[in-house]
This record gives structure tokens, C-alpha cells and sequence, in this order.
């Protein structure tokens, strides 16, 4: 969020975008047409809480941004934090902890994280068939794979753990018998060799609440990524590798156009995903498969998702010949074109894509190689 926007010319912004005339945006959020003129002309402060979360509502706008955003405008602290601390006093003294240990922005950056991720729970999409790894995939789903003495989920579970997230579900299909970890929720795609990672995703629908990690199954990746995404407060935020074009140097079976690109704006929202790599310069990076969804995101993309599939089920979607085809970055699209933001958090490498047999043994070695060097 742009701190430097102010929230009455901000709410007028967004009233425009939307199609709101002030009177009906007033009536709409229960205050008087004056009032809602004042505001915007910077002549009265910000409304109370309830009504901003009103505007954010129909302005499709971060409900904790335009709570900051006022909070500026009344140079106090944003009213929905200064009704939380009048409720509970004892948060009075987690913030005099804070103040009298001194704590800088890396310690407060790790007490978020702690706080975020006791929230947080992660669904892992694993049912696809991994028919480009070939040999390696006719006994075992390729998150089965080893890597170091340690499968690919395994490594994957070993992350979301030490982040300190043990809620964990996971959909499986393609050779379904041989995922069997413990503490996991298991939903199982019955219908795998047909349906893409979009709607395999549903099969799981039930635990898409709260806020909640969507990570593809194919994909190696640190703590560093994790955390970053837990810190996120928007609703829905996309993982971005901006120095990815090395990773395509010399891989000759899954070519850069392959690649799930994004190009984002100057607010890091995303403006195109999908395979939209034509060659040229004009994409930013790539989406690595991992998403996160606050309450209010998994409600708007629960909702669409059921909207669209009545409309495009047989019919070609984004990119997809079908809808029953799509990838999770088809839908990403489709929200992004009817004005929902999508964030995107930006990571430099710190990951690894396995969808070819070239991809596989290219990991194996580089962690033979780690453990040599070991």
C-alpha cells in the first residue's frame, strides 16, 4: 500500500473505478452524501471502522490499508487497531515489550511470522500424473521422488513445519496409495487424468478458509519464500521470482516459454499471468505455484471459481481449451481482469521447478554435490 495516498481522495479514486456515484456509495455504506463529499475533500476524518470496512467491501480494497490510510489522515493510530487495544488491554503491554526491548524491524519482521503462521495453513496440490519425468514417475506421483534421502514432499512438509505451519492438506490422485505421511488431511482427486490444477484444488474446497498456503507439489523451495508470503496481509498474494531467466539457461525440456510468467505494476499487483512469455523482455518473473489466500480472498475465489465453471465448464477459459483444463493461473487471470488485486510477494531464486526428467537430475545432483561439499 502506498502510504503516501491520503484516504478521502484515495476512496474517491477507488468510488470512480468501481462505478459508485457519491450518492449512492453513501447510501450503500449507511452516511449521509455530505458527509461522504467531506471526506473525500479531506474536510472530516475518516469514518468509523465499520463503515470503512463497508467501502473496502464494494471498493474491492484492502480492508487493513484504508484502516491505515485513516488512521493517517486522524494522525493517530488506524481505527480498527485503536478499537482492538481499547478491547483488549492486555495488547497494551505486548506493544510496551516491543517499545522498551527496542526490537528492530528484522525482530519484529520474525514476531509477525510467529504470529502469522500459528493462523496459517497450507493445502498441496499432488495429483497430476508427472508424465514428463517418464520412468521415474510410473511407480510414484513425482512428489514422491527422492532428493538427498528425502522425498520432494517430505522436503516441502520439512518447510511449512519449521515455519511453524502443521496444518496441512494435501490432494492426491495419480498413484494415490504411496502418499501416506502422517498428520495430513487427505482429499483425493477421482477424476485426475482429466481434470487441471484448478479444479483439482476444489476437491479440497472445505478447508480453503482462513488463511491458507495453495503450493503446487513439484517445487523445491526455502523457509526464506514461506515467510515472506506469511507476512503478507493482502487477500489474495502470488510468490514472483524477478531473476528467473538464469534458471532457463541451457534447459532444453521445459523452454522459457513454458514459463508461468507475470508482468506486475509499480504497486507489485499483478497485470498478466500465464504462459505469456512470447521471447521478449516485457515479463517481470515468474509465478513459482504458490498462493495465499486470507478469509475474505478465499471467499472471492470460491465464489468465482463456482460462477465460472457454470459458464465455461465445456467451453475455453483464459488459456485453457476448457475449464476443466485450466491452471490455477488461468483463474488468477479471470480475477485480475474483473478488477480484484492480486499482490505479488517477489523472491530472487530460492527455489526449484521438477517437471522434466532434466529438472530431476539436475536437482539429485545438486544435492549429491551439497553433500559431497559437506
Amino acid at each position: 500500500m502506498n502510504i503516501k495516498k491520503k484516504f478521502g481522495p484515495y476512496i474517491r479514486e477507488l468510488r470512480i473505478k468501481r462505478g459508485f456515484g457519491q450518492r449512492e456509495l453513501a447510501v450503500k455504506i449507511g452516511i449521509a452524501a455530505s458527509y461522504l463529499n467531506d471526506i473525500e475533500k479531506e474536510k472530516r476524518a475518516a469514518p468509523k471502522t465499520s463503515v470503512i470496512k463497508k467501502l473496502s467491501i464494494l471498493l474491492e480494497a484492502n480492508n487493513n490499508d484504508l484502516n491505515d490510510l485513516a488512521g493517517i489522515s486522524k494522525k493517530s493510530v488506524a481505527p480498527d487497531i485503536g478499537e482492538f487495544i481499547e478491547s483488549n488491554p492486555r495488547i497494551i503491554s505486548l506493544i510496551r515489550t516491543i517499545k522498551d526491548n527496542n526490537l528492530n524491524d528484522n525482530q519484529i519482521d520474525d514476531l509477525e511470522t510467529s504470529i502469522n503462521k500459528d493462523m496459517t495453513k497450507t493445502l498441496i496440490i499432488a495429483a497430476g500424473l508427472g508424465s514428463r519425468l517418464k520412468k521415474h514417475t510410473e511407480n510414484l506421483p513425482k512428489c514422491m521422488l527422492d532428493f538427498g534421502g528425502k522425498t520432494l514432499l517430505r522436503r516441502q512438509l520439512d518447510v511449512y513445519n519449521d515455519c511453524g505451519i502443521s496444518d496441512i492438506s494435501l490432494i492426491r490422485g495419480y498413484k494415490k496409495e504411496k502418499i501416506n505421511y502422517k498428520n495430513i488431511k487427505y482429499f483425493d482427486n477421482t477424476d485426475y487424468k482429466n481434470n487441471n490444477v484448478l479444479n483439482s484444488i476444489f476437491y479440497a474446497e472445505k478447508v480453503i478458509n482462513g488463511n491458507i498456503i495453495i503450493s503446487y507439489s513439484d517445487i523445491l523451495f526455502d523457509s526464506v519464500t514461506v515467510k515472506r508470503l506469511l507476512n503478507s496481509d493482502h487477500d489474495i498474494s502470488v510468490v514472483v521470482d524477478i531473476d528467473w531467466r538464469g534458471y532457463y539457461v541451457g534447459r532444453k525440456d521445459h523452454p522459457i516459454t513454458e514459463a508461468e510468467n507475470v508482468i506486475f505494476n509499480s504497486n507489485n499487483e499483478v497485470e498478466k499471468i500465464g504462459k505469456i512469455n512470447k521471447g521478449n523482455d516485457e515479463v517481470h518473473g515468474e509465478f513459482i505455484g504458490m498462493i495465499k489466500l486470507s478469509d475474505r480472498g478465499a471467499k472471492i475465489f470460491k465464489q468465482h471459481f463456482h460462477r465460472l465453471k457454470k459458464i465455461y465448464w465445456n467451453k475455453p477459459f483464459q488459456r485453457a481449451k476448457t475449464f476443466q483444463n485450466a491452471y490455477l493461473t488461468d483463474m488468477i487471470q479471470e480475477l485480475v481482469d474483473i478488477g480484484i488485486k492480486v499482490h505479488c510477494v517477489i523472491i530472487e531464486s530460492g527455489w526449484k521447478e521438477i517437471d522434466t526428467v532434466e529438472d530431476y537430475k539436475k536437482a539429485v545432483h545438486g544435492f549429491k554435490k551439497k553433500l559431497t561439499n559437506n
